[in-house]
């Protein structure tokens, strides 16, 4: 299955890195056109695959064209790829706020195209991806969807209507636990911790607590009570975070980016 990967930024370069890690495809199948050639040339060498100065060269026989370029470079990108994609050729893109009408509007008619929004932890296969459907997106498109995104992480389908908010938990989302494990961190060495011994406590307690989440299906607020004594140590901390406004910052900032998600469009 040859994929061609027009933008080699940090999304692409996770997804792709994660599924030939994993196995989904086989790093000699990747073609990679970048605005930049020497960071094209430099991530093409790394997974064994070939690097095209012109897109159309790159999505030549191309099964799947993964999009990820800058939002505003979307539709220059897909009418350089234009006629020289298979009418069987799957669209996939990863930008934030283009709608799928607006690529399949700019692409040949009938090729079909998928919206995703993935995150970077698909690296280390622990991604978290939402995507949608356009027009002409098959049932059997939707299937190599899940399986490509399935081996990186969880995958679940949405409305295009749904999909801005995803990026406020998930396609963003990830950036707020990233602060959070920095802030707990430097919290541990502000107590007395080394900050080597504190930021793995910090991110394992991260990793641990969303593993509880979804293994054992409970809500998140029956955890949280699970570790919260009469008294003691943890609904001191958390009085604290009540009245900083944690919950209700975090909620805002997931409105935030899908508002900003909704102006790129």
């Amino acid at each position: 299955m040859k994929i061609a990967v027009l933008g080699a930024g940090k999304m692409a370069s996770a997804l792709v890195r994660g599924w030939v890690a994993a196995g989904a495809i086989a790093g000699s199948d990747v073609a990679v056109a970048n605005r930049t050639a020497m960071r094209g040339e430099a991530f093409a060498t790394e997974m064994g695959g070939v690097y095209f100065p012109a897109i159309a060269d790159a999505v030549n026989g191309a099964d799947i064209a993964l999009v990820s370029v800058k939002p505003f470079a979307v539709t220059e990108t897909l009418l350089a790829a234009g006629k020289a994609l298979s009418p069987d050729c799957l669209v996939l893109s990863v930008a934030a706020g283009i709608r799928l009408r607006t690529m399949e509007e700019t692409l040949p008619e009938g090729i079909a195209v998928i919206r995703t929004m993935p995150n970077t932890p698909a690296l280390v296969g622990a991604g978290a991806t939402a995507f949608c459907r356009g027009a002409s997106a098959t049932e059997e498109h939707a299937i190599l969807v899940r399986q490509l995104f399935s081996a990186v992480g969880v995958v679940v389908e949405v409305t295009e209507d749904q999909i801005d908010a995803v990026i406020g938990v998930s396609g963003s989302g990830v950036a707020y636990l990233y602060l959070i494990i920095e802030a707990l961190t430097d919290g541990g060495v502000r107590a007395g911790l080394p900050r080597d011994a504190s930021r793995l406590l910090a991110a394992q307690t991260a990793l641990g607590a969303a593993r509880m989440v979804l293994e054992t299906g409970e809500h998140p607020a029956a955890l949280k009570d699970a570790v919260t004594t009469p008294g003691g140590t943890t609904i001191s901390a958390l009085e604290v975070l009540e009245k900083a406004g944690l919950r209700g910052t975090l909620i805002e900032a997931v409105i935030a980016a899908r508002d900003r998600a909704r102006e790129l469009a």
